[in-house]
């Protein structure tokens, strides 16, 4: 059976409050439970999450994965590296290339606190056929794309001046470019 226009829009509302506000959150301050239990912020507890994964990495591309500024990277390092988290050891290949290295003593430290959350999505994978779940698998990596796109189209406005566009015209918005004007030209005095 069909779903009528007005079903469509609803179950697409529900749909952006449950996976993009209330997942979103709650999977938020999960990662800031781990991140308070390792000694950690949210922010260095995901950075060691990438460094785990890629085994080693330099900070450069530490930076260029999370979105993160190279100097914000460096003090994220350096507190993974304090607590033992990480290490900077030397590129065997080309010495003068840092390589940011977990440290594997402590990934025994990690893996305890996930025992529970594995469970639970056992169980709840379970409900689930084999088809609903390779369905539920492209949903989630097509909106893994789409956010990776969406922050870097937000980084990129950032980086752009207020009034204007990405292509560097001024923007359409009278009160932007009437702010831009004021900001070049200095009021005359009476």
């Amino acid at each position: 059976m069909a779903r009528t226009h007005a079903g469509r829009r609803q179950l697409l509302q529900e749909l952006s409050r449950t996976l993009g506000r209330e997942l979103s959150a709650r999977t938020i301050m999960f990662h800031q439970a781990i991140a308070e239990r390792l000694g950690l912020n949210a922010t260095d507890h995901k950075c060691l999450d990438f460094a785990r994964r890629a085994e080693a990495m330099t900070a450069g591309e530490l930076a260029e994965l999370t979105g993160l500024t190279t100097g914000a990277i460096t003090g994220v390092i350096d507190r993974l590296e304090r607590a033992g988290f990480v290490s900077r050891v030397r590129d065997a290949n080309d010495r003068r290339r840092v390589l940011i290295q977990p440290v594997a003593e402590r990934a025994r430290d990690v893996a305890p606190l996930f025992e529970s959350l594995d469970t639970a999505w056992s169980a709840m994978c379970a409900r689930y056929s084999d088809r609903e779940l390779s369905l539920i698998n492209a949903f989630m990596n097509d909106s893994i794309v789409m956010l990776r796109g969406e922050a870097h189209k937000m980084r990129e406005a950032a980086r752009r001046p207020p009034g204007r566009t990405k292509s560097g015209a001024a923007t359409k918005n009278p009160s932007a470019r009437s702010s831009a004007r004021r900001a070049r030209i200095p009021r005359a005095r009476s």
